[in-house]
């Protein structure tokens, strides 16, 4: 019986030395100080994308003739038109390669103010007249490598 009372605080003593501290088994994971306004819109500019676009037409040219203005030679060359082959309609006719150029908004650069202190953001759209922003505040820890 003695001999019991003697084994059993050193079998509790290894089963606490077995398990390890405590301690780190637990991590803290401290949360993020981070909250969110509205700040007030002062200006927008879009920012625009200049794209090109080519095709190619058909340009024909009138056929020019000097007695055009006589009710017998419009007369003339109707009749001529009409007898005509479609392979002679297109000899004055060339493919064209025509450009257009179109201009796209791709993103917006907006000025505005939280707090008396003015910024400047570049966002895909247009926020209106308020901003939503998120405020994240972080300690400035001496020795840290700062952005």
């Amino acid at each position: 019986m003695i001999r019991l009372r003697l084994l059993l605080p050193l079998l509790l003593i290894c089963q606490v030395l077995a398990a390890g501290p405590v301690a780190a088994q637990h991590t803290v994971i401290q949360q993020e100080n981070v909250r969110y306004d509205y700040a007030q819109v002062l200006r927008v500019t879009p920012v625009y994308q200049t794209l090109t676009a080519s095709r190619t037409e058909q340009r024909c040219e009138p056929v020019a003739d000097a007695k055009k203005d006589s009710r017998i030679s419009r007369a003339v060359v109707a009749i001529k038109d009409a007898l005509r082959r479609e392979d002679d309609k297109a000899t004055n006719c060339k493919s064209v390669s025509v450009e257009r150029e179109f201009r796209r908004p791709i993103a917006y650069d907006v000025d505005y103010v939280y707090k008396g202190a003015k910024f400047r953001s570049r966002l895909p759209e247009d926020p209106g007249n308020r901003l939503r922003i998120r405020i994240a505040i972080t300690p400035a820890v001496p020795g840290a490598a700062t952005p």
